[in-house]
């Protein structure tokens, strides 16, 4: 029996009718089939967010056929043989059925083919090397992506290690897909070329290992592929830092079940060492970005030290200091180093209290210091410093006439 997408919405949507259309016009029936991650995702019940499109007709033929159905094209790919067409203001990423000639862990020199069943040997894993025509109905090239996928299989296309060779990233990508798609006990011979290959990782772009890492940690539930991460050596040369791995599972743990969220940045810093420097050490040599990097260093900043039973007064304190945003990693991460059983409720309402108050702003300005008195320069700012903090030390008393009084004395009581 064959196999069949049946036809979903994605599938038979207008705008990609017209690229279908446009490519069977140049290169006729069959010539362009779906490819990826839009077949597997439908394949388990997934939402399909890009539509990955593989044809027989060389980049400059699907150019032509393209354009003249009025689409835009956009050479995203060309030496890899990839465009893009834009239809309807949808992307769809269109690439020439290919063959590795070279290929040296980094990049790869390909040559164009017709045949199928040859790109789909050099694709990586048998989930991501199934291809379905328009009508939905499925080519398994391997004769197991379907089933692989439905079960939960990570495996490599052919010999492991030779993919892996191919393409470093590979290795991540198998741990990432395993946190996405893996279900059960990992393929054992996936496992072991991972394992034996793992130092080549070094080898690739800072940009491409930070990529793949943030993805694999915005999974619902990554702890089953990192902890196997840990275990093959891979997490290690990754992080250059033991991992906090009971740390990084509680943290998952509170998000899947208490707080119904994914944060990958933030379970990145679970899985540090509280240590700032060794934070921005790893910020650098993965290239974060600098939003990314400086929040890692806040989230394990050693100040505030946060309990679960703080008053709701010391939190509002804390939360003006640092920021709610901060406050709120801080916390988590605090509640995530703490025994939960017993302090599962505090945390859940310190959170609360945090995302119910907005910090006010000082209710007092630079030129009301000078009409106080005050003459302007460093003083002004010295000033408006010592009322604010009596300012917070009374609970960010909402009464304007109280902080001019506090002006007042404070002004008073300076010697200028």
């Amino acid at each position: 029996m064959t196999d069949s997408l049946g036809q979903p919405h994605w599938m038979t949507a207008p705008q990609t009718a017209a690229v279908f259309d446009a490519l069977e016009a140049e290169g006729g029936a069959d010539c362009a089939r779906f490819v990826g991650g839009c077949v597997r995702n439908s394949l388990v019940g997934r939402p399909v967010d890009d539509l990955d499109i593989a044809t027989t007709l060389t980049p400059d033929r699907v150019t032509r056929a393209l354009e003249a159905a009025g689409l835009r094209v956009v050479p995203t790919g060309i030496e890899h043989g990839t465009v893009t067409a834009v239809s309807s203001h949808t992307p769809h990423e269109i690439t020439t059925l290919r063959r590795d000639v070279t290929t040296d862990g980094r990049r790869a020199t390909v040559a164009f083919t017709d045949d199928w069943r040859q790109d789909a040997q050099r694709r990586d894993f048998t989930l991501n090397a199934l291809y379905a025509r328009r009508d939905g109905t499925i080519f398994d090239p391997t004769g197991q992506g379907v089933a692989d996928t439905k079960a939960g299989r990570i495996v490599f296309v052919g010999e492991p290690e030779q993919r892996l060779r191919e393409d470093h990233l590979r290795n991540l990508r198998f741990f990432r897909f395993y946190a996405w798609f893996g279900k059960g006990p990992p393929d054992p011979a996936a496992v072991a070329a991972c394992t034996a290959l793992k130092d080549s990782i070094d080898a690739l772009a800072a940009e491409r290992i930070s990529k793949e890492l943030l993805k694999l940690l915005a999974a619902e539930d990554p702890r089953a592929a990192v902890g196997l991460m840990a275990e093959t050596g891979v997490l290690e040369v990754v992080l250059k830092t033991p991992a906090n791995l009971g740390r990084f599972d509680a943290l998952c743990e509170i998000e899947g079940d208490q707080l119904f969220e994914t944060d990958p940045v933030l379970r990145l810093a679970a899985l540090l060492p509280d240590d700032q420097l060794a934070a921005g050490r790893l910020a650098g040599r993965l290239r974060l970005s600098n939003p990314d990097r400086d929040r890692l260093l806040a989230a394990l900043s050693p100040t505030p030290v946060l309990k679960s039973w703080m008053s709701p007064r010391e939190i509002r304190r804390e939360v003006y200091r640092v920021g709610q945003a901060t406050f709120r990693d801080r916390a988590k991460l605090a509640w995530a180093a703490s025994p939960r059983s017993a302090t599962t409720m505090q945390w859940r309402g310190l959170i609360a209290l945090v995302e119910g108050w907005s910090p006010p702003t000082l209710p007092l300005t630079g030129q009301e210091v000078m009409n106080a008195g005050v003459p302007k320069g460093p003083m002004v700012g010295q000033v408006l410093r010592e009322v604010e903090d009596w300012w917070i030390d009374h609970d960010f008393l909402d009464d304007k006439l109280s902080v001019i009084e506090k002006l007042k004395a404070v002004a008073q009581g300076l010697a200028y």
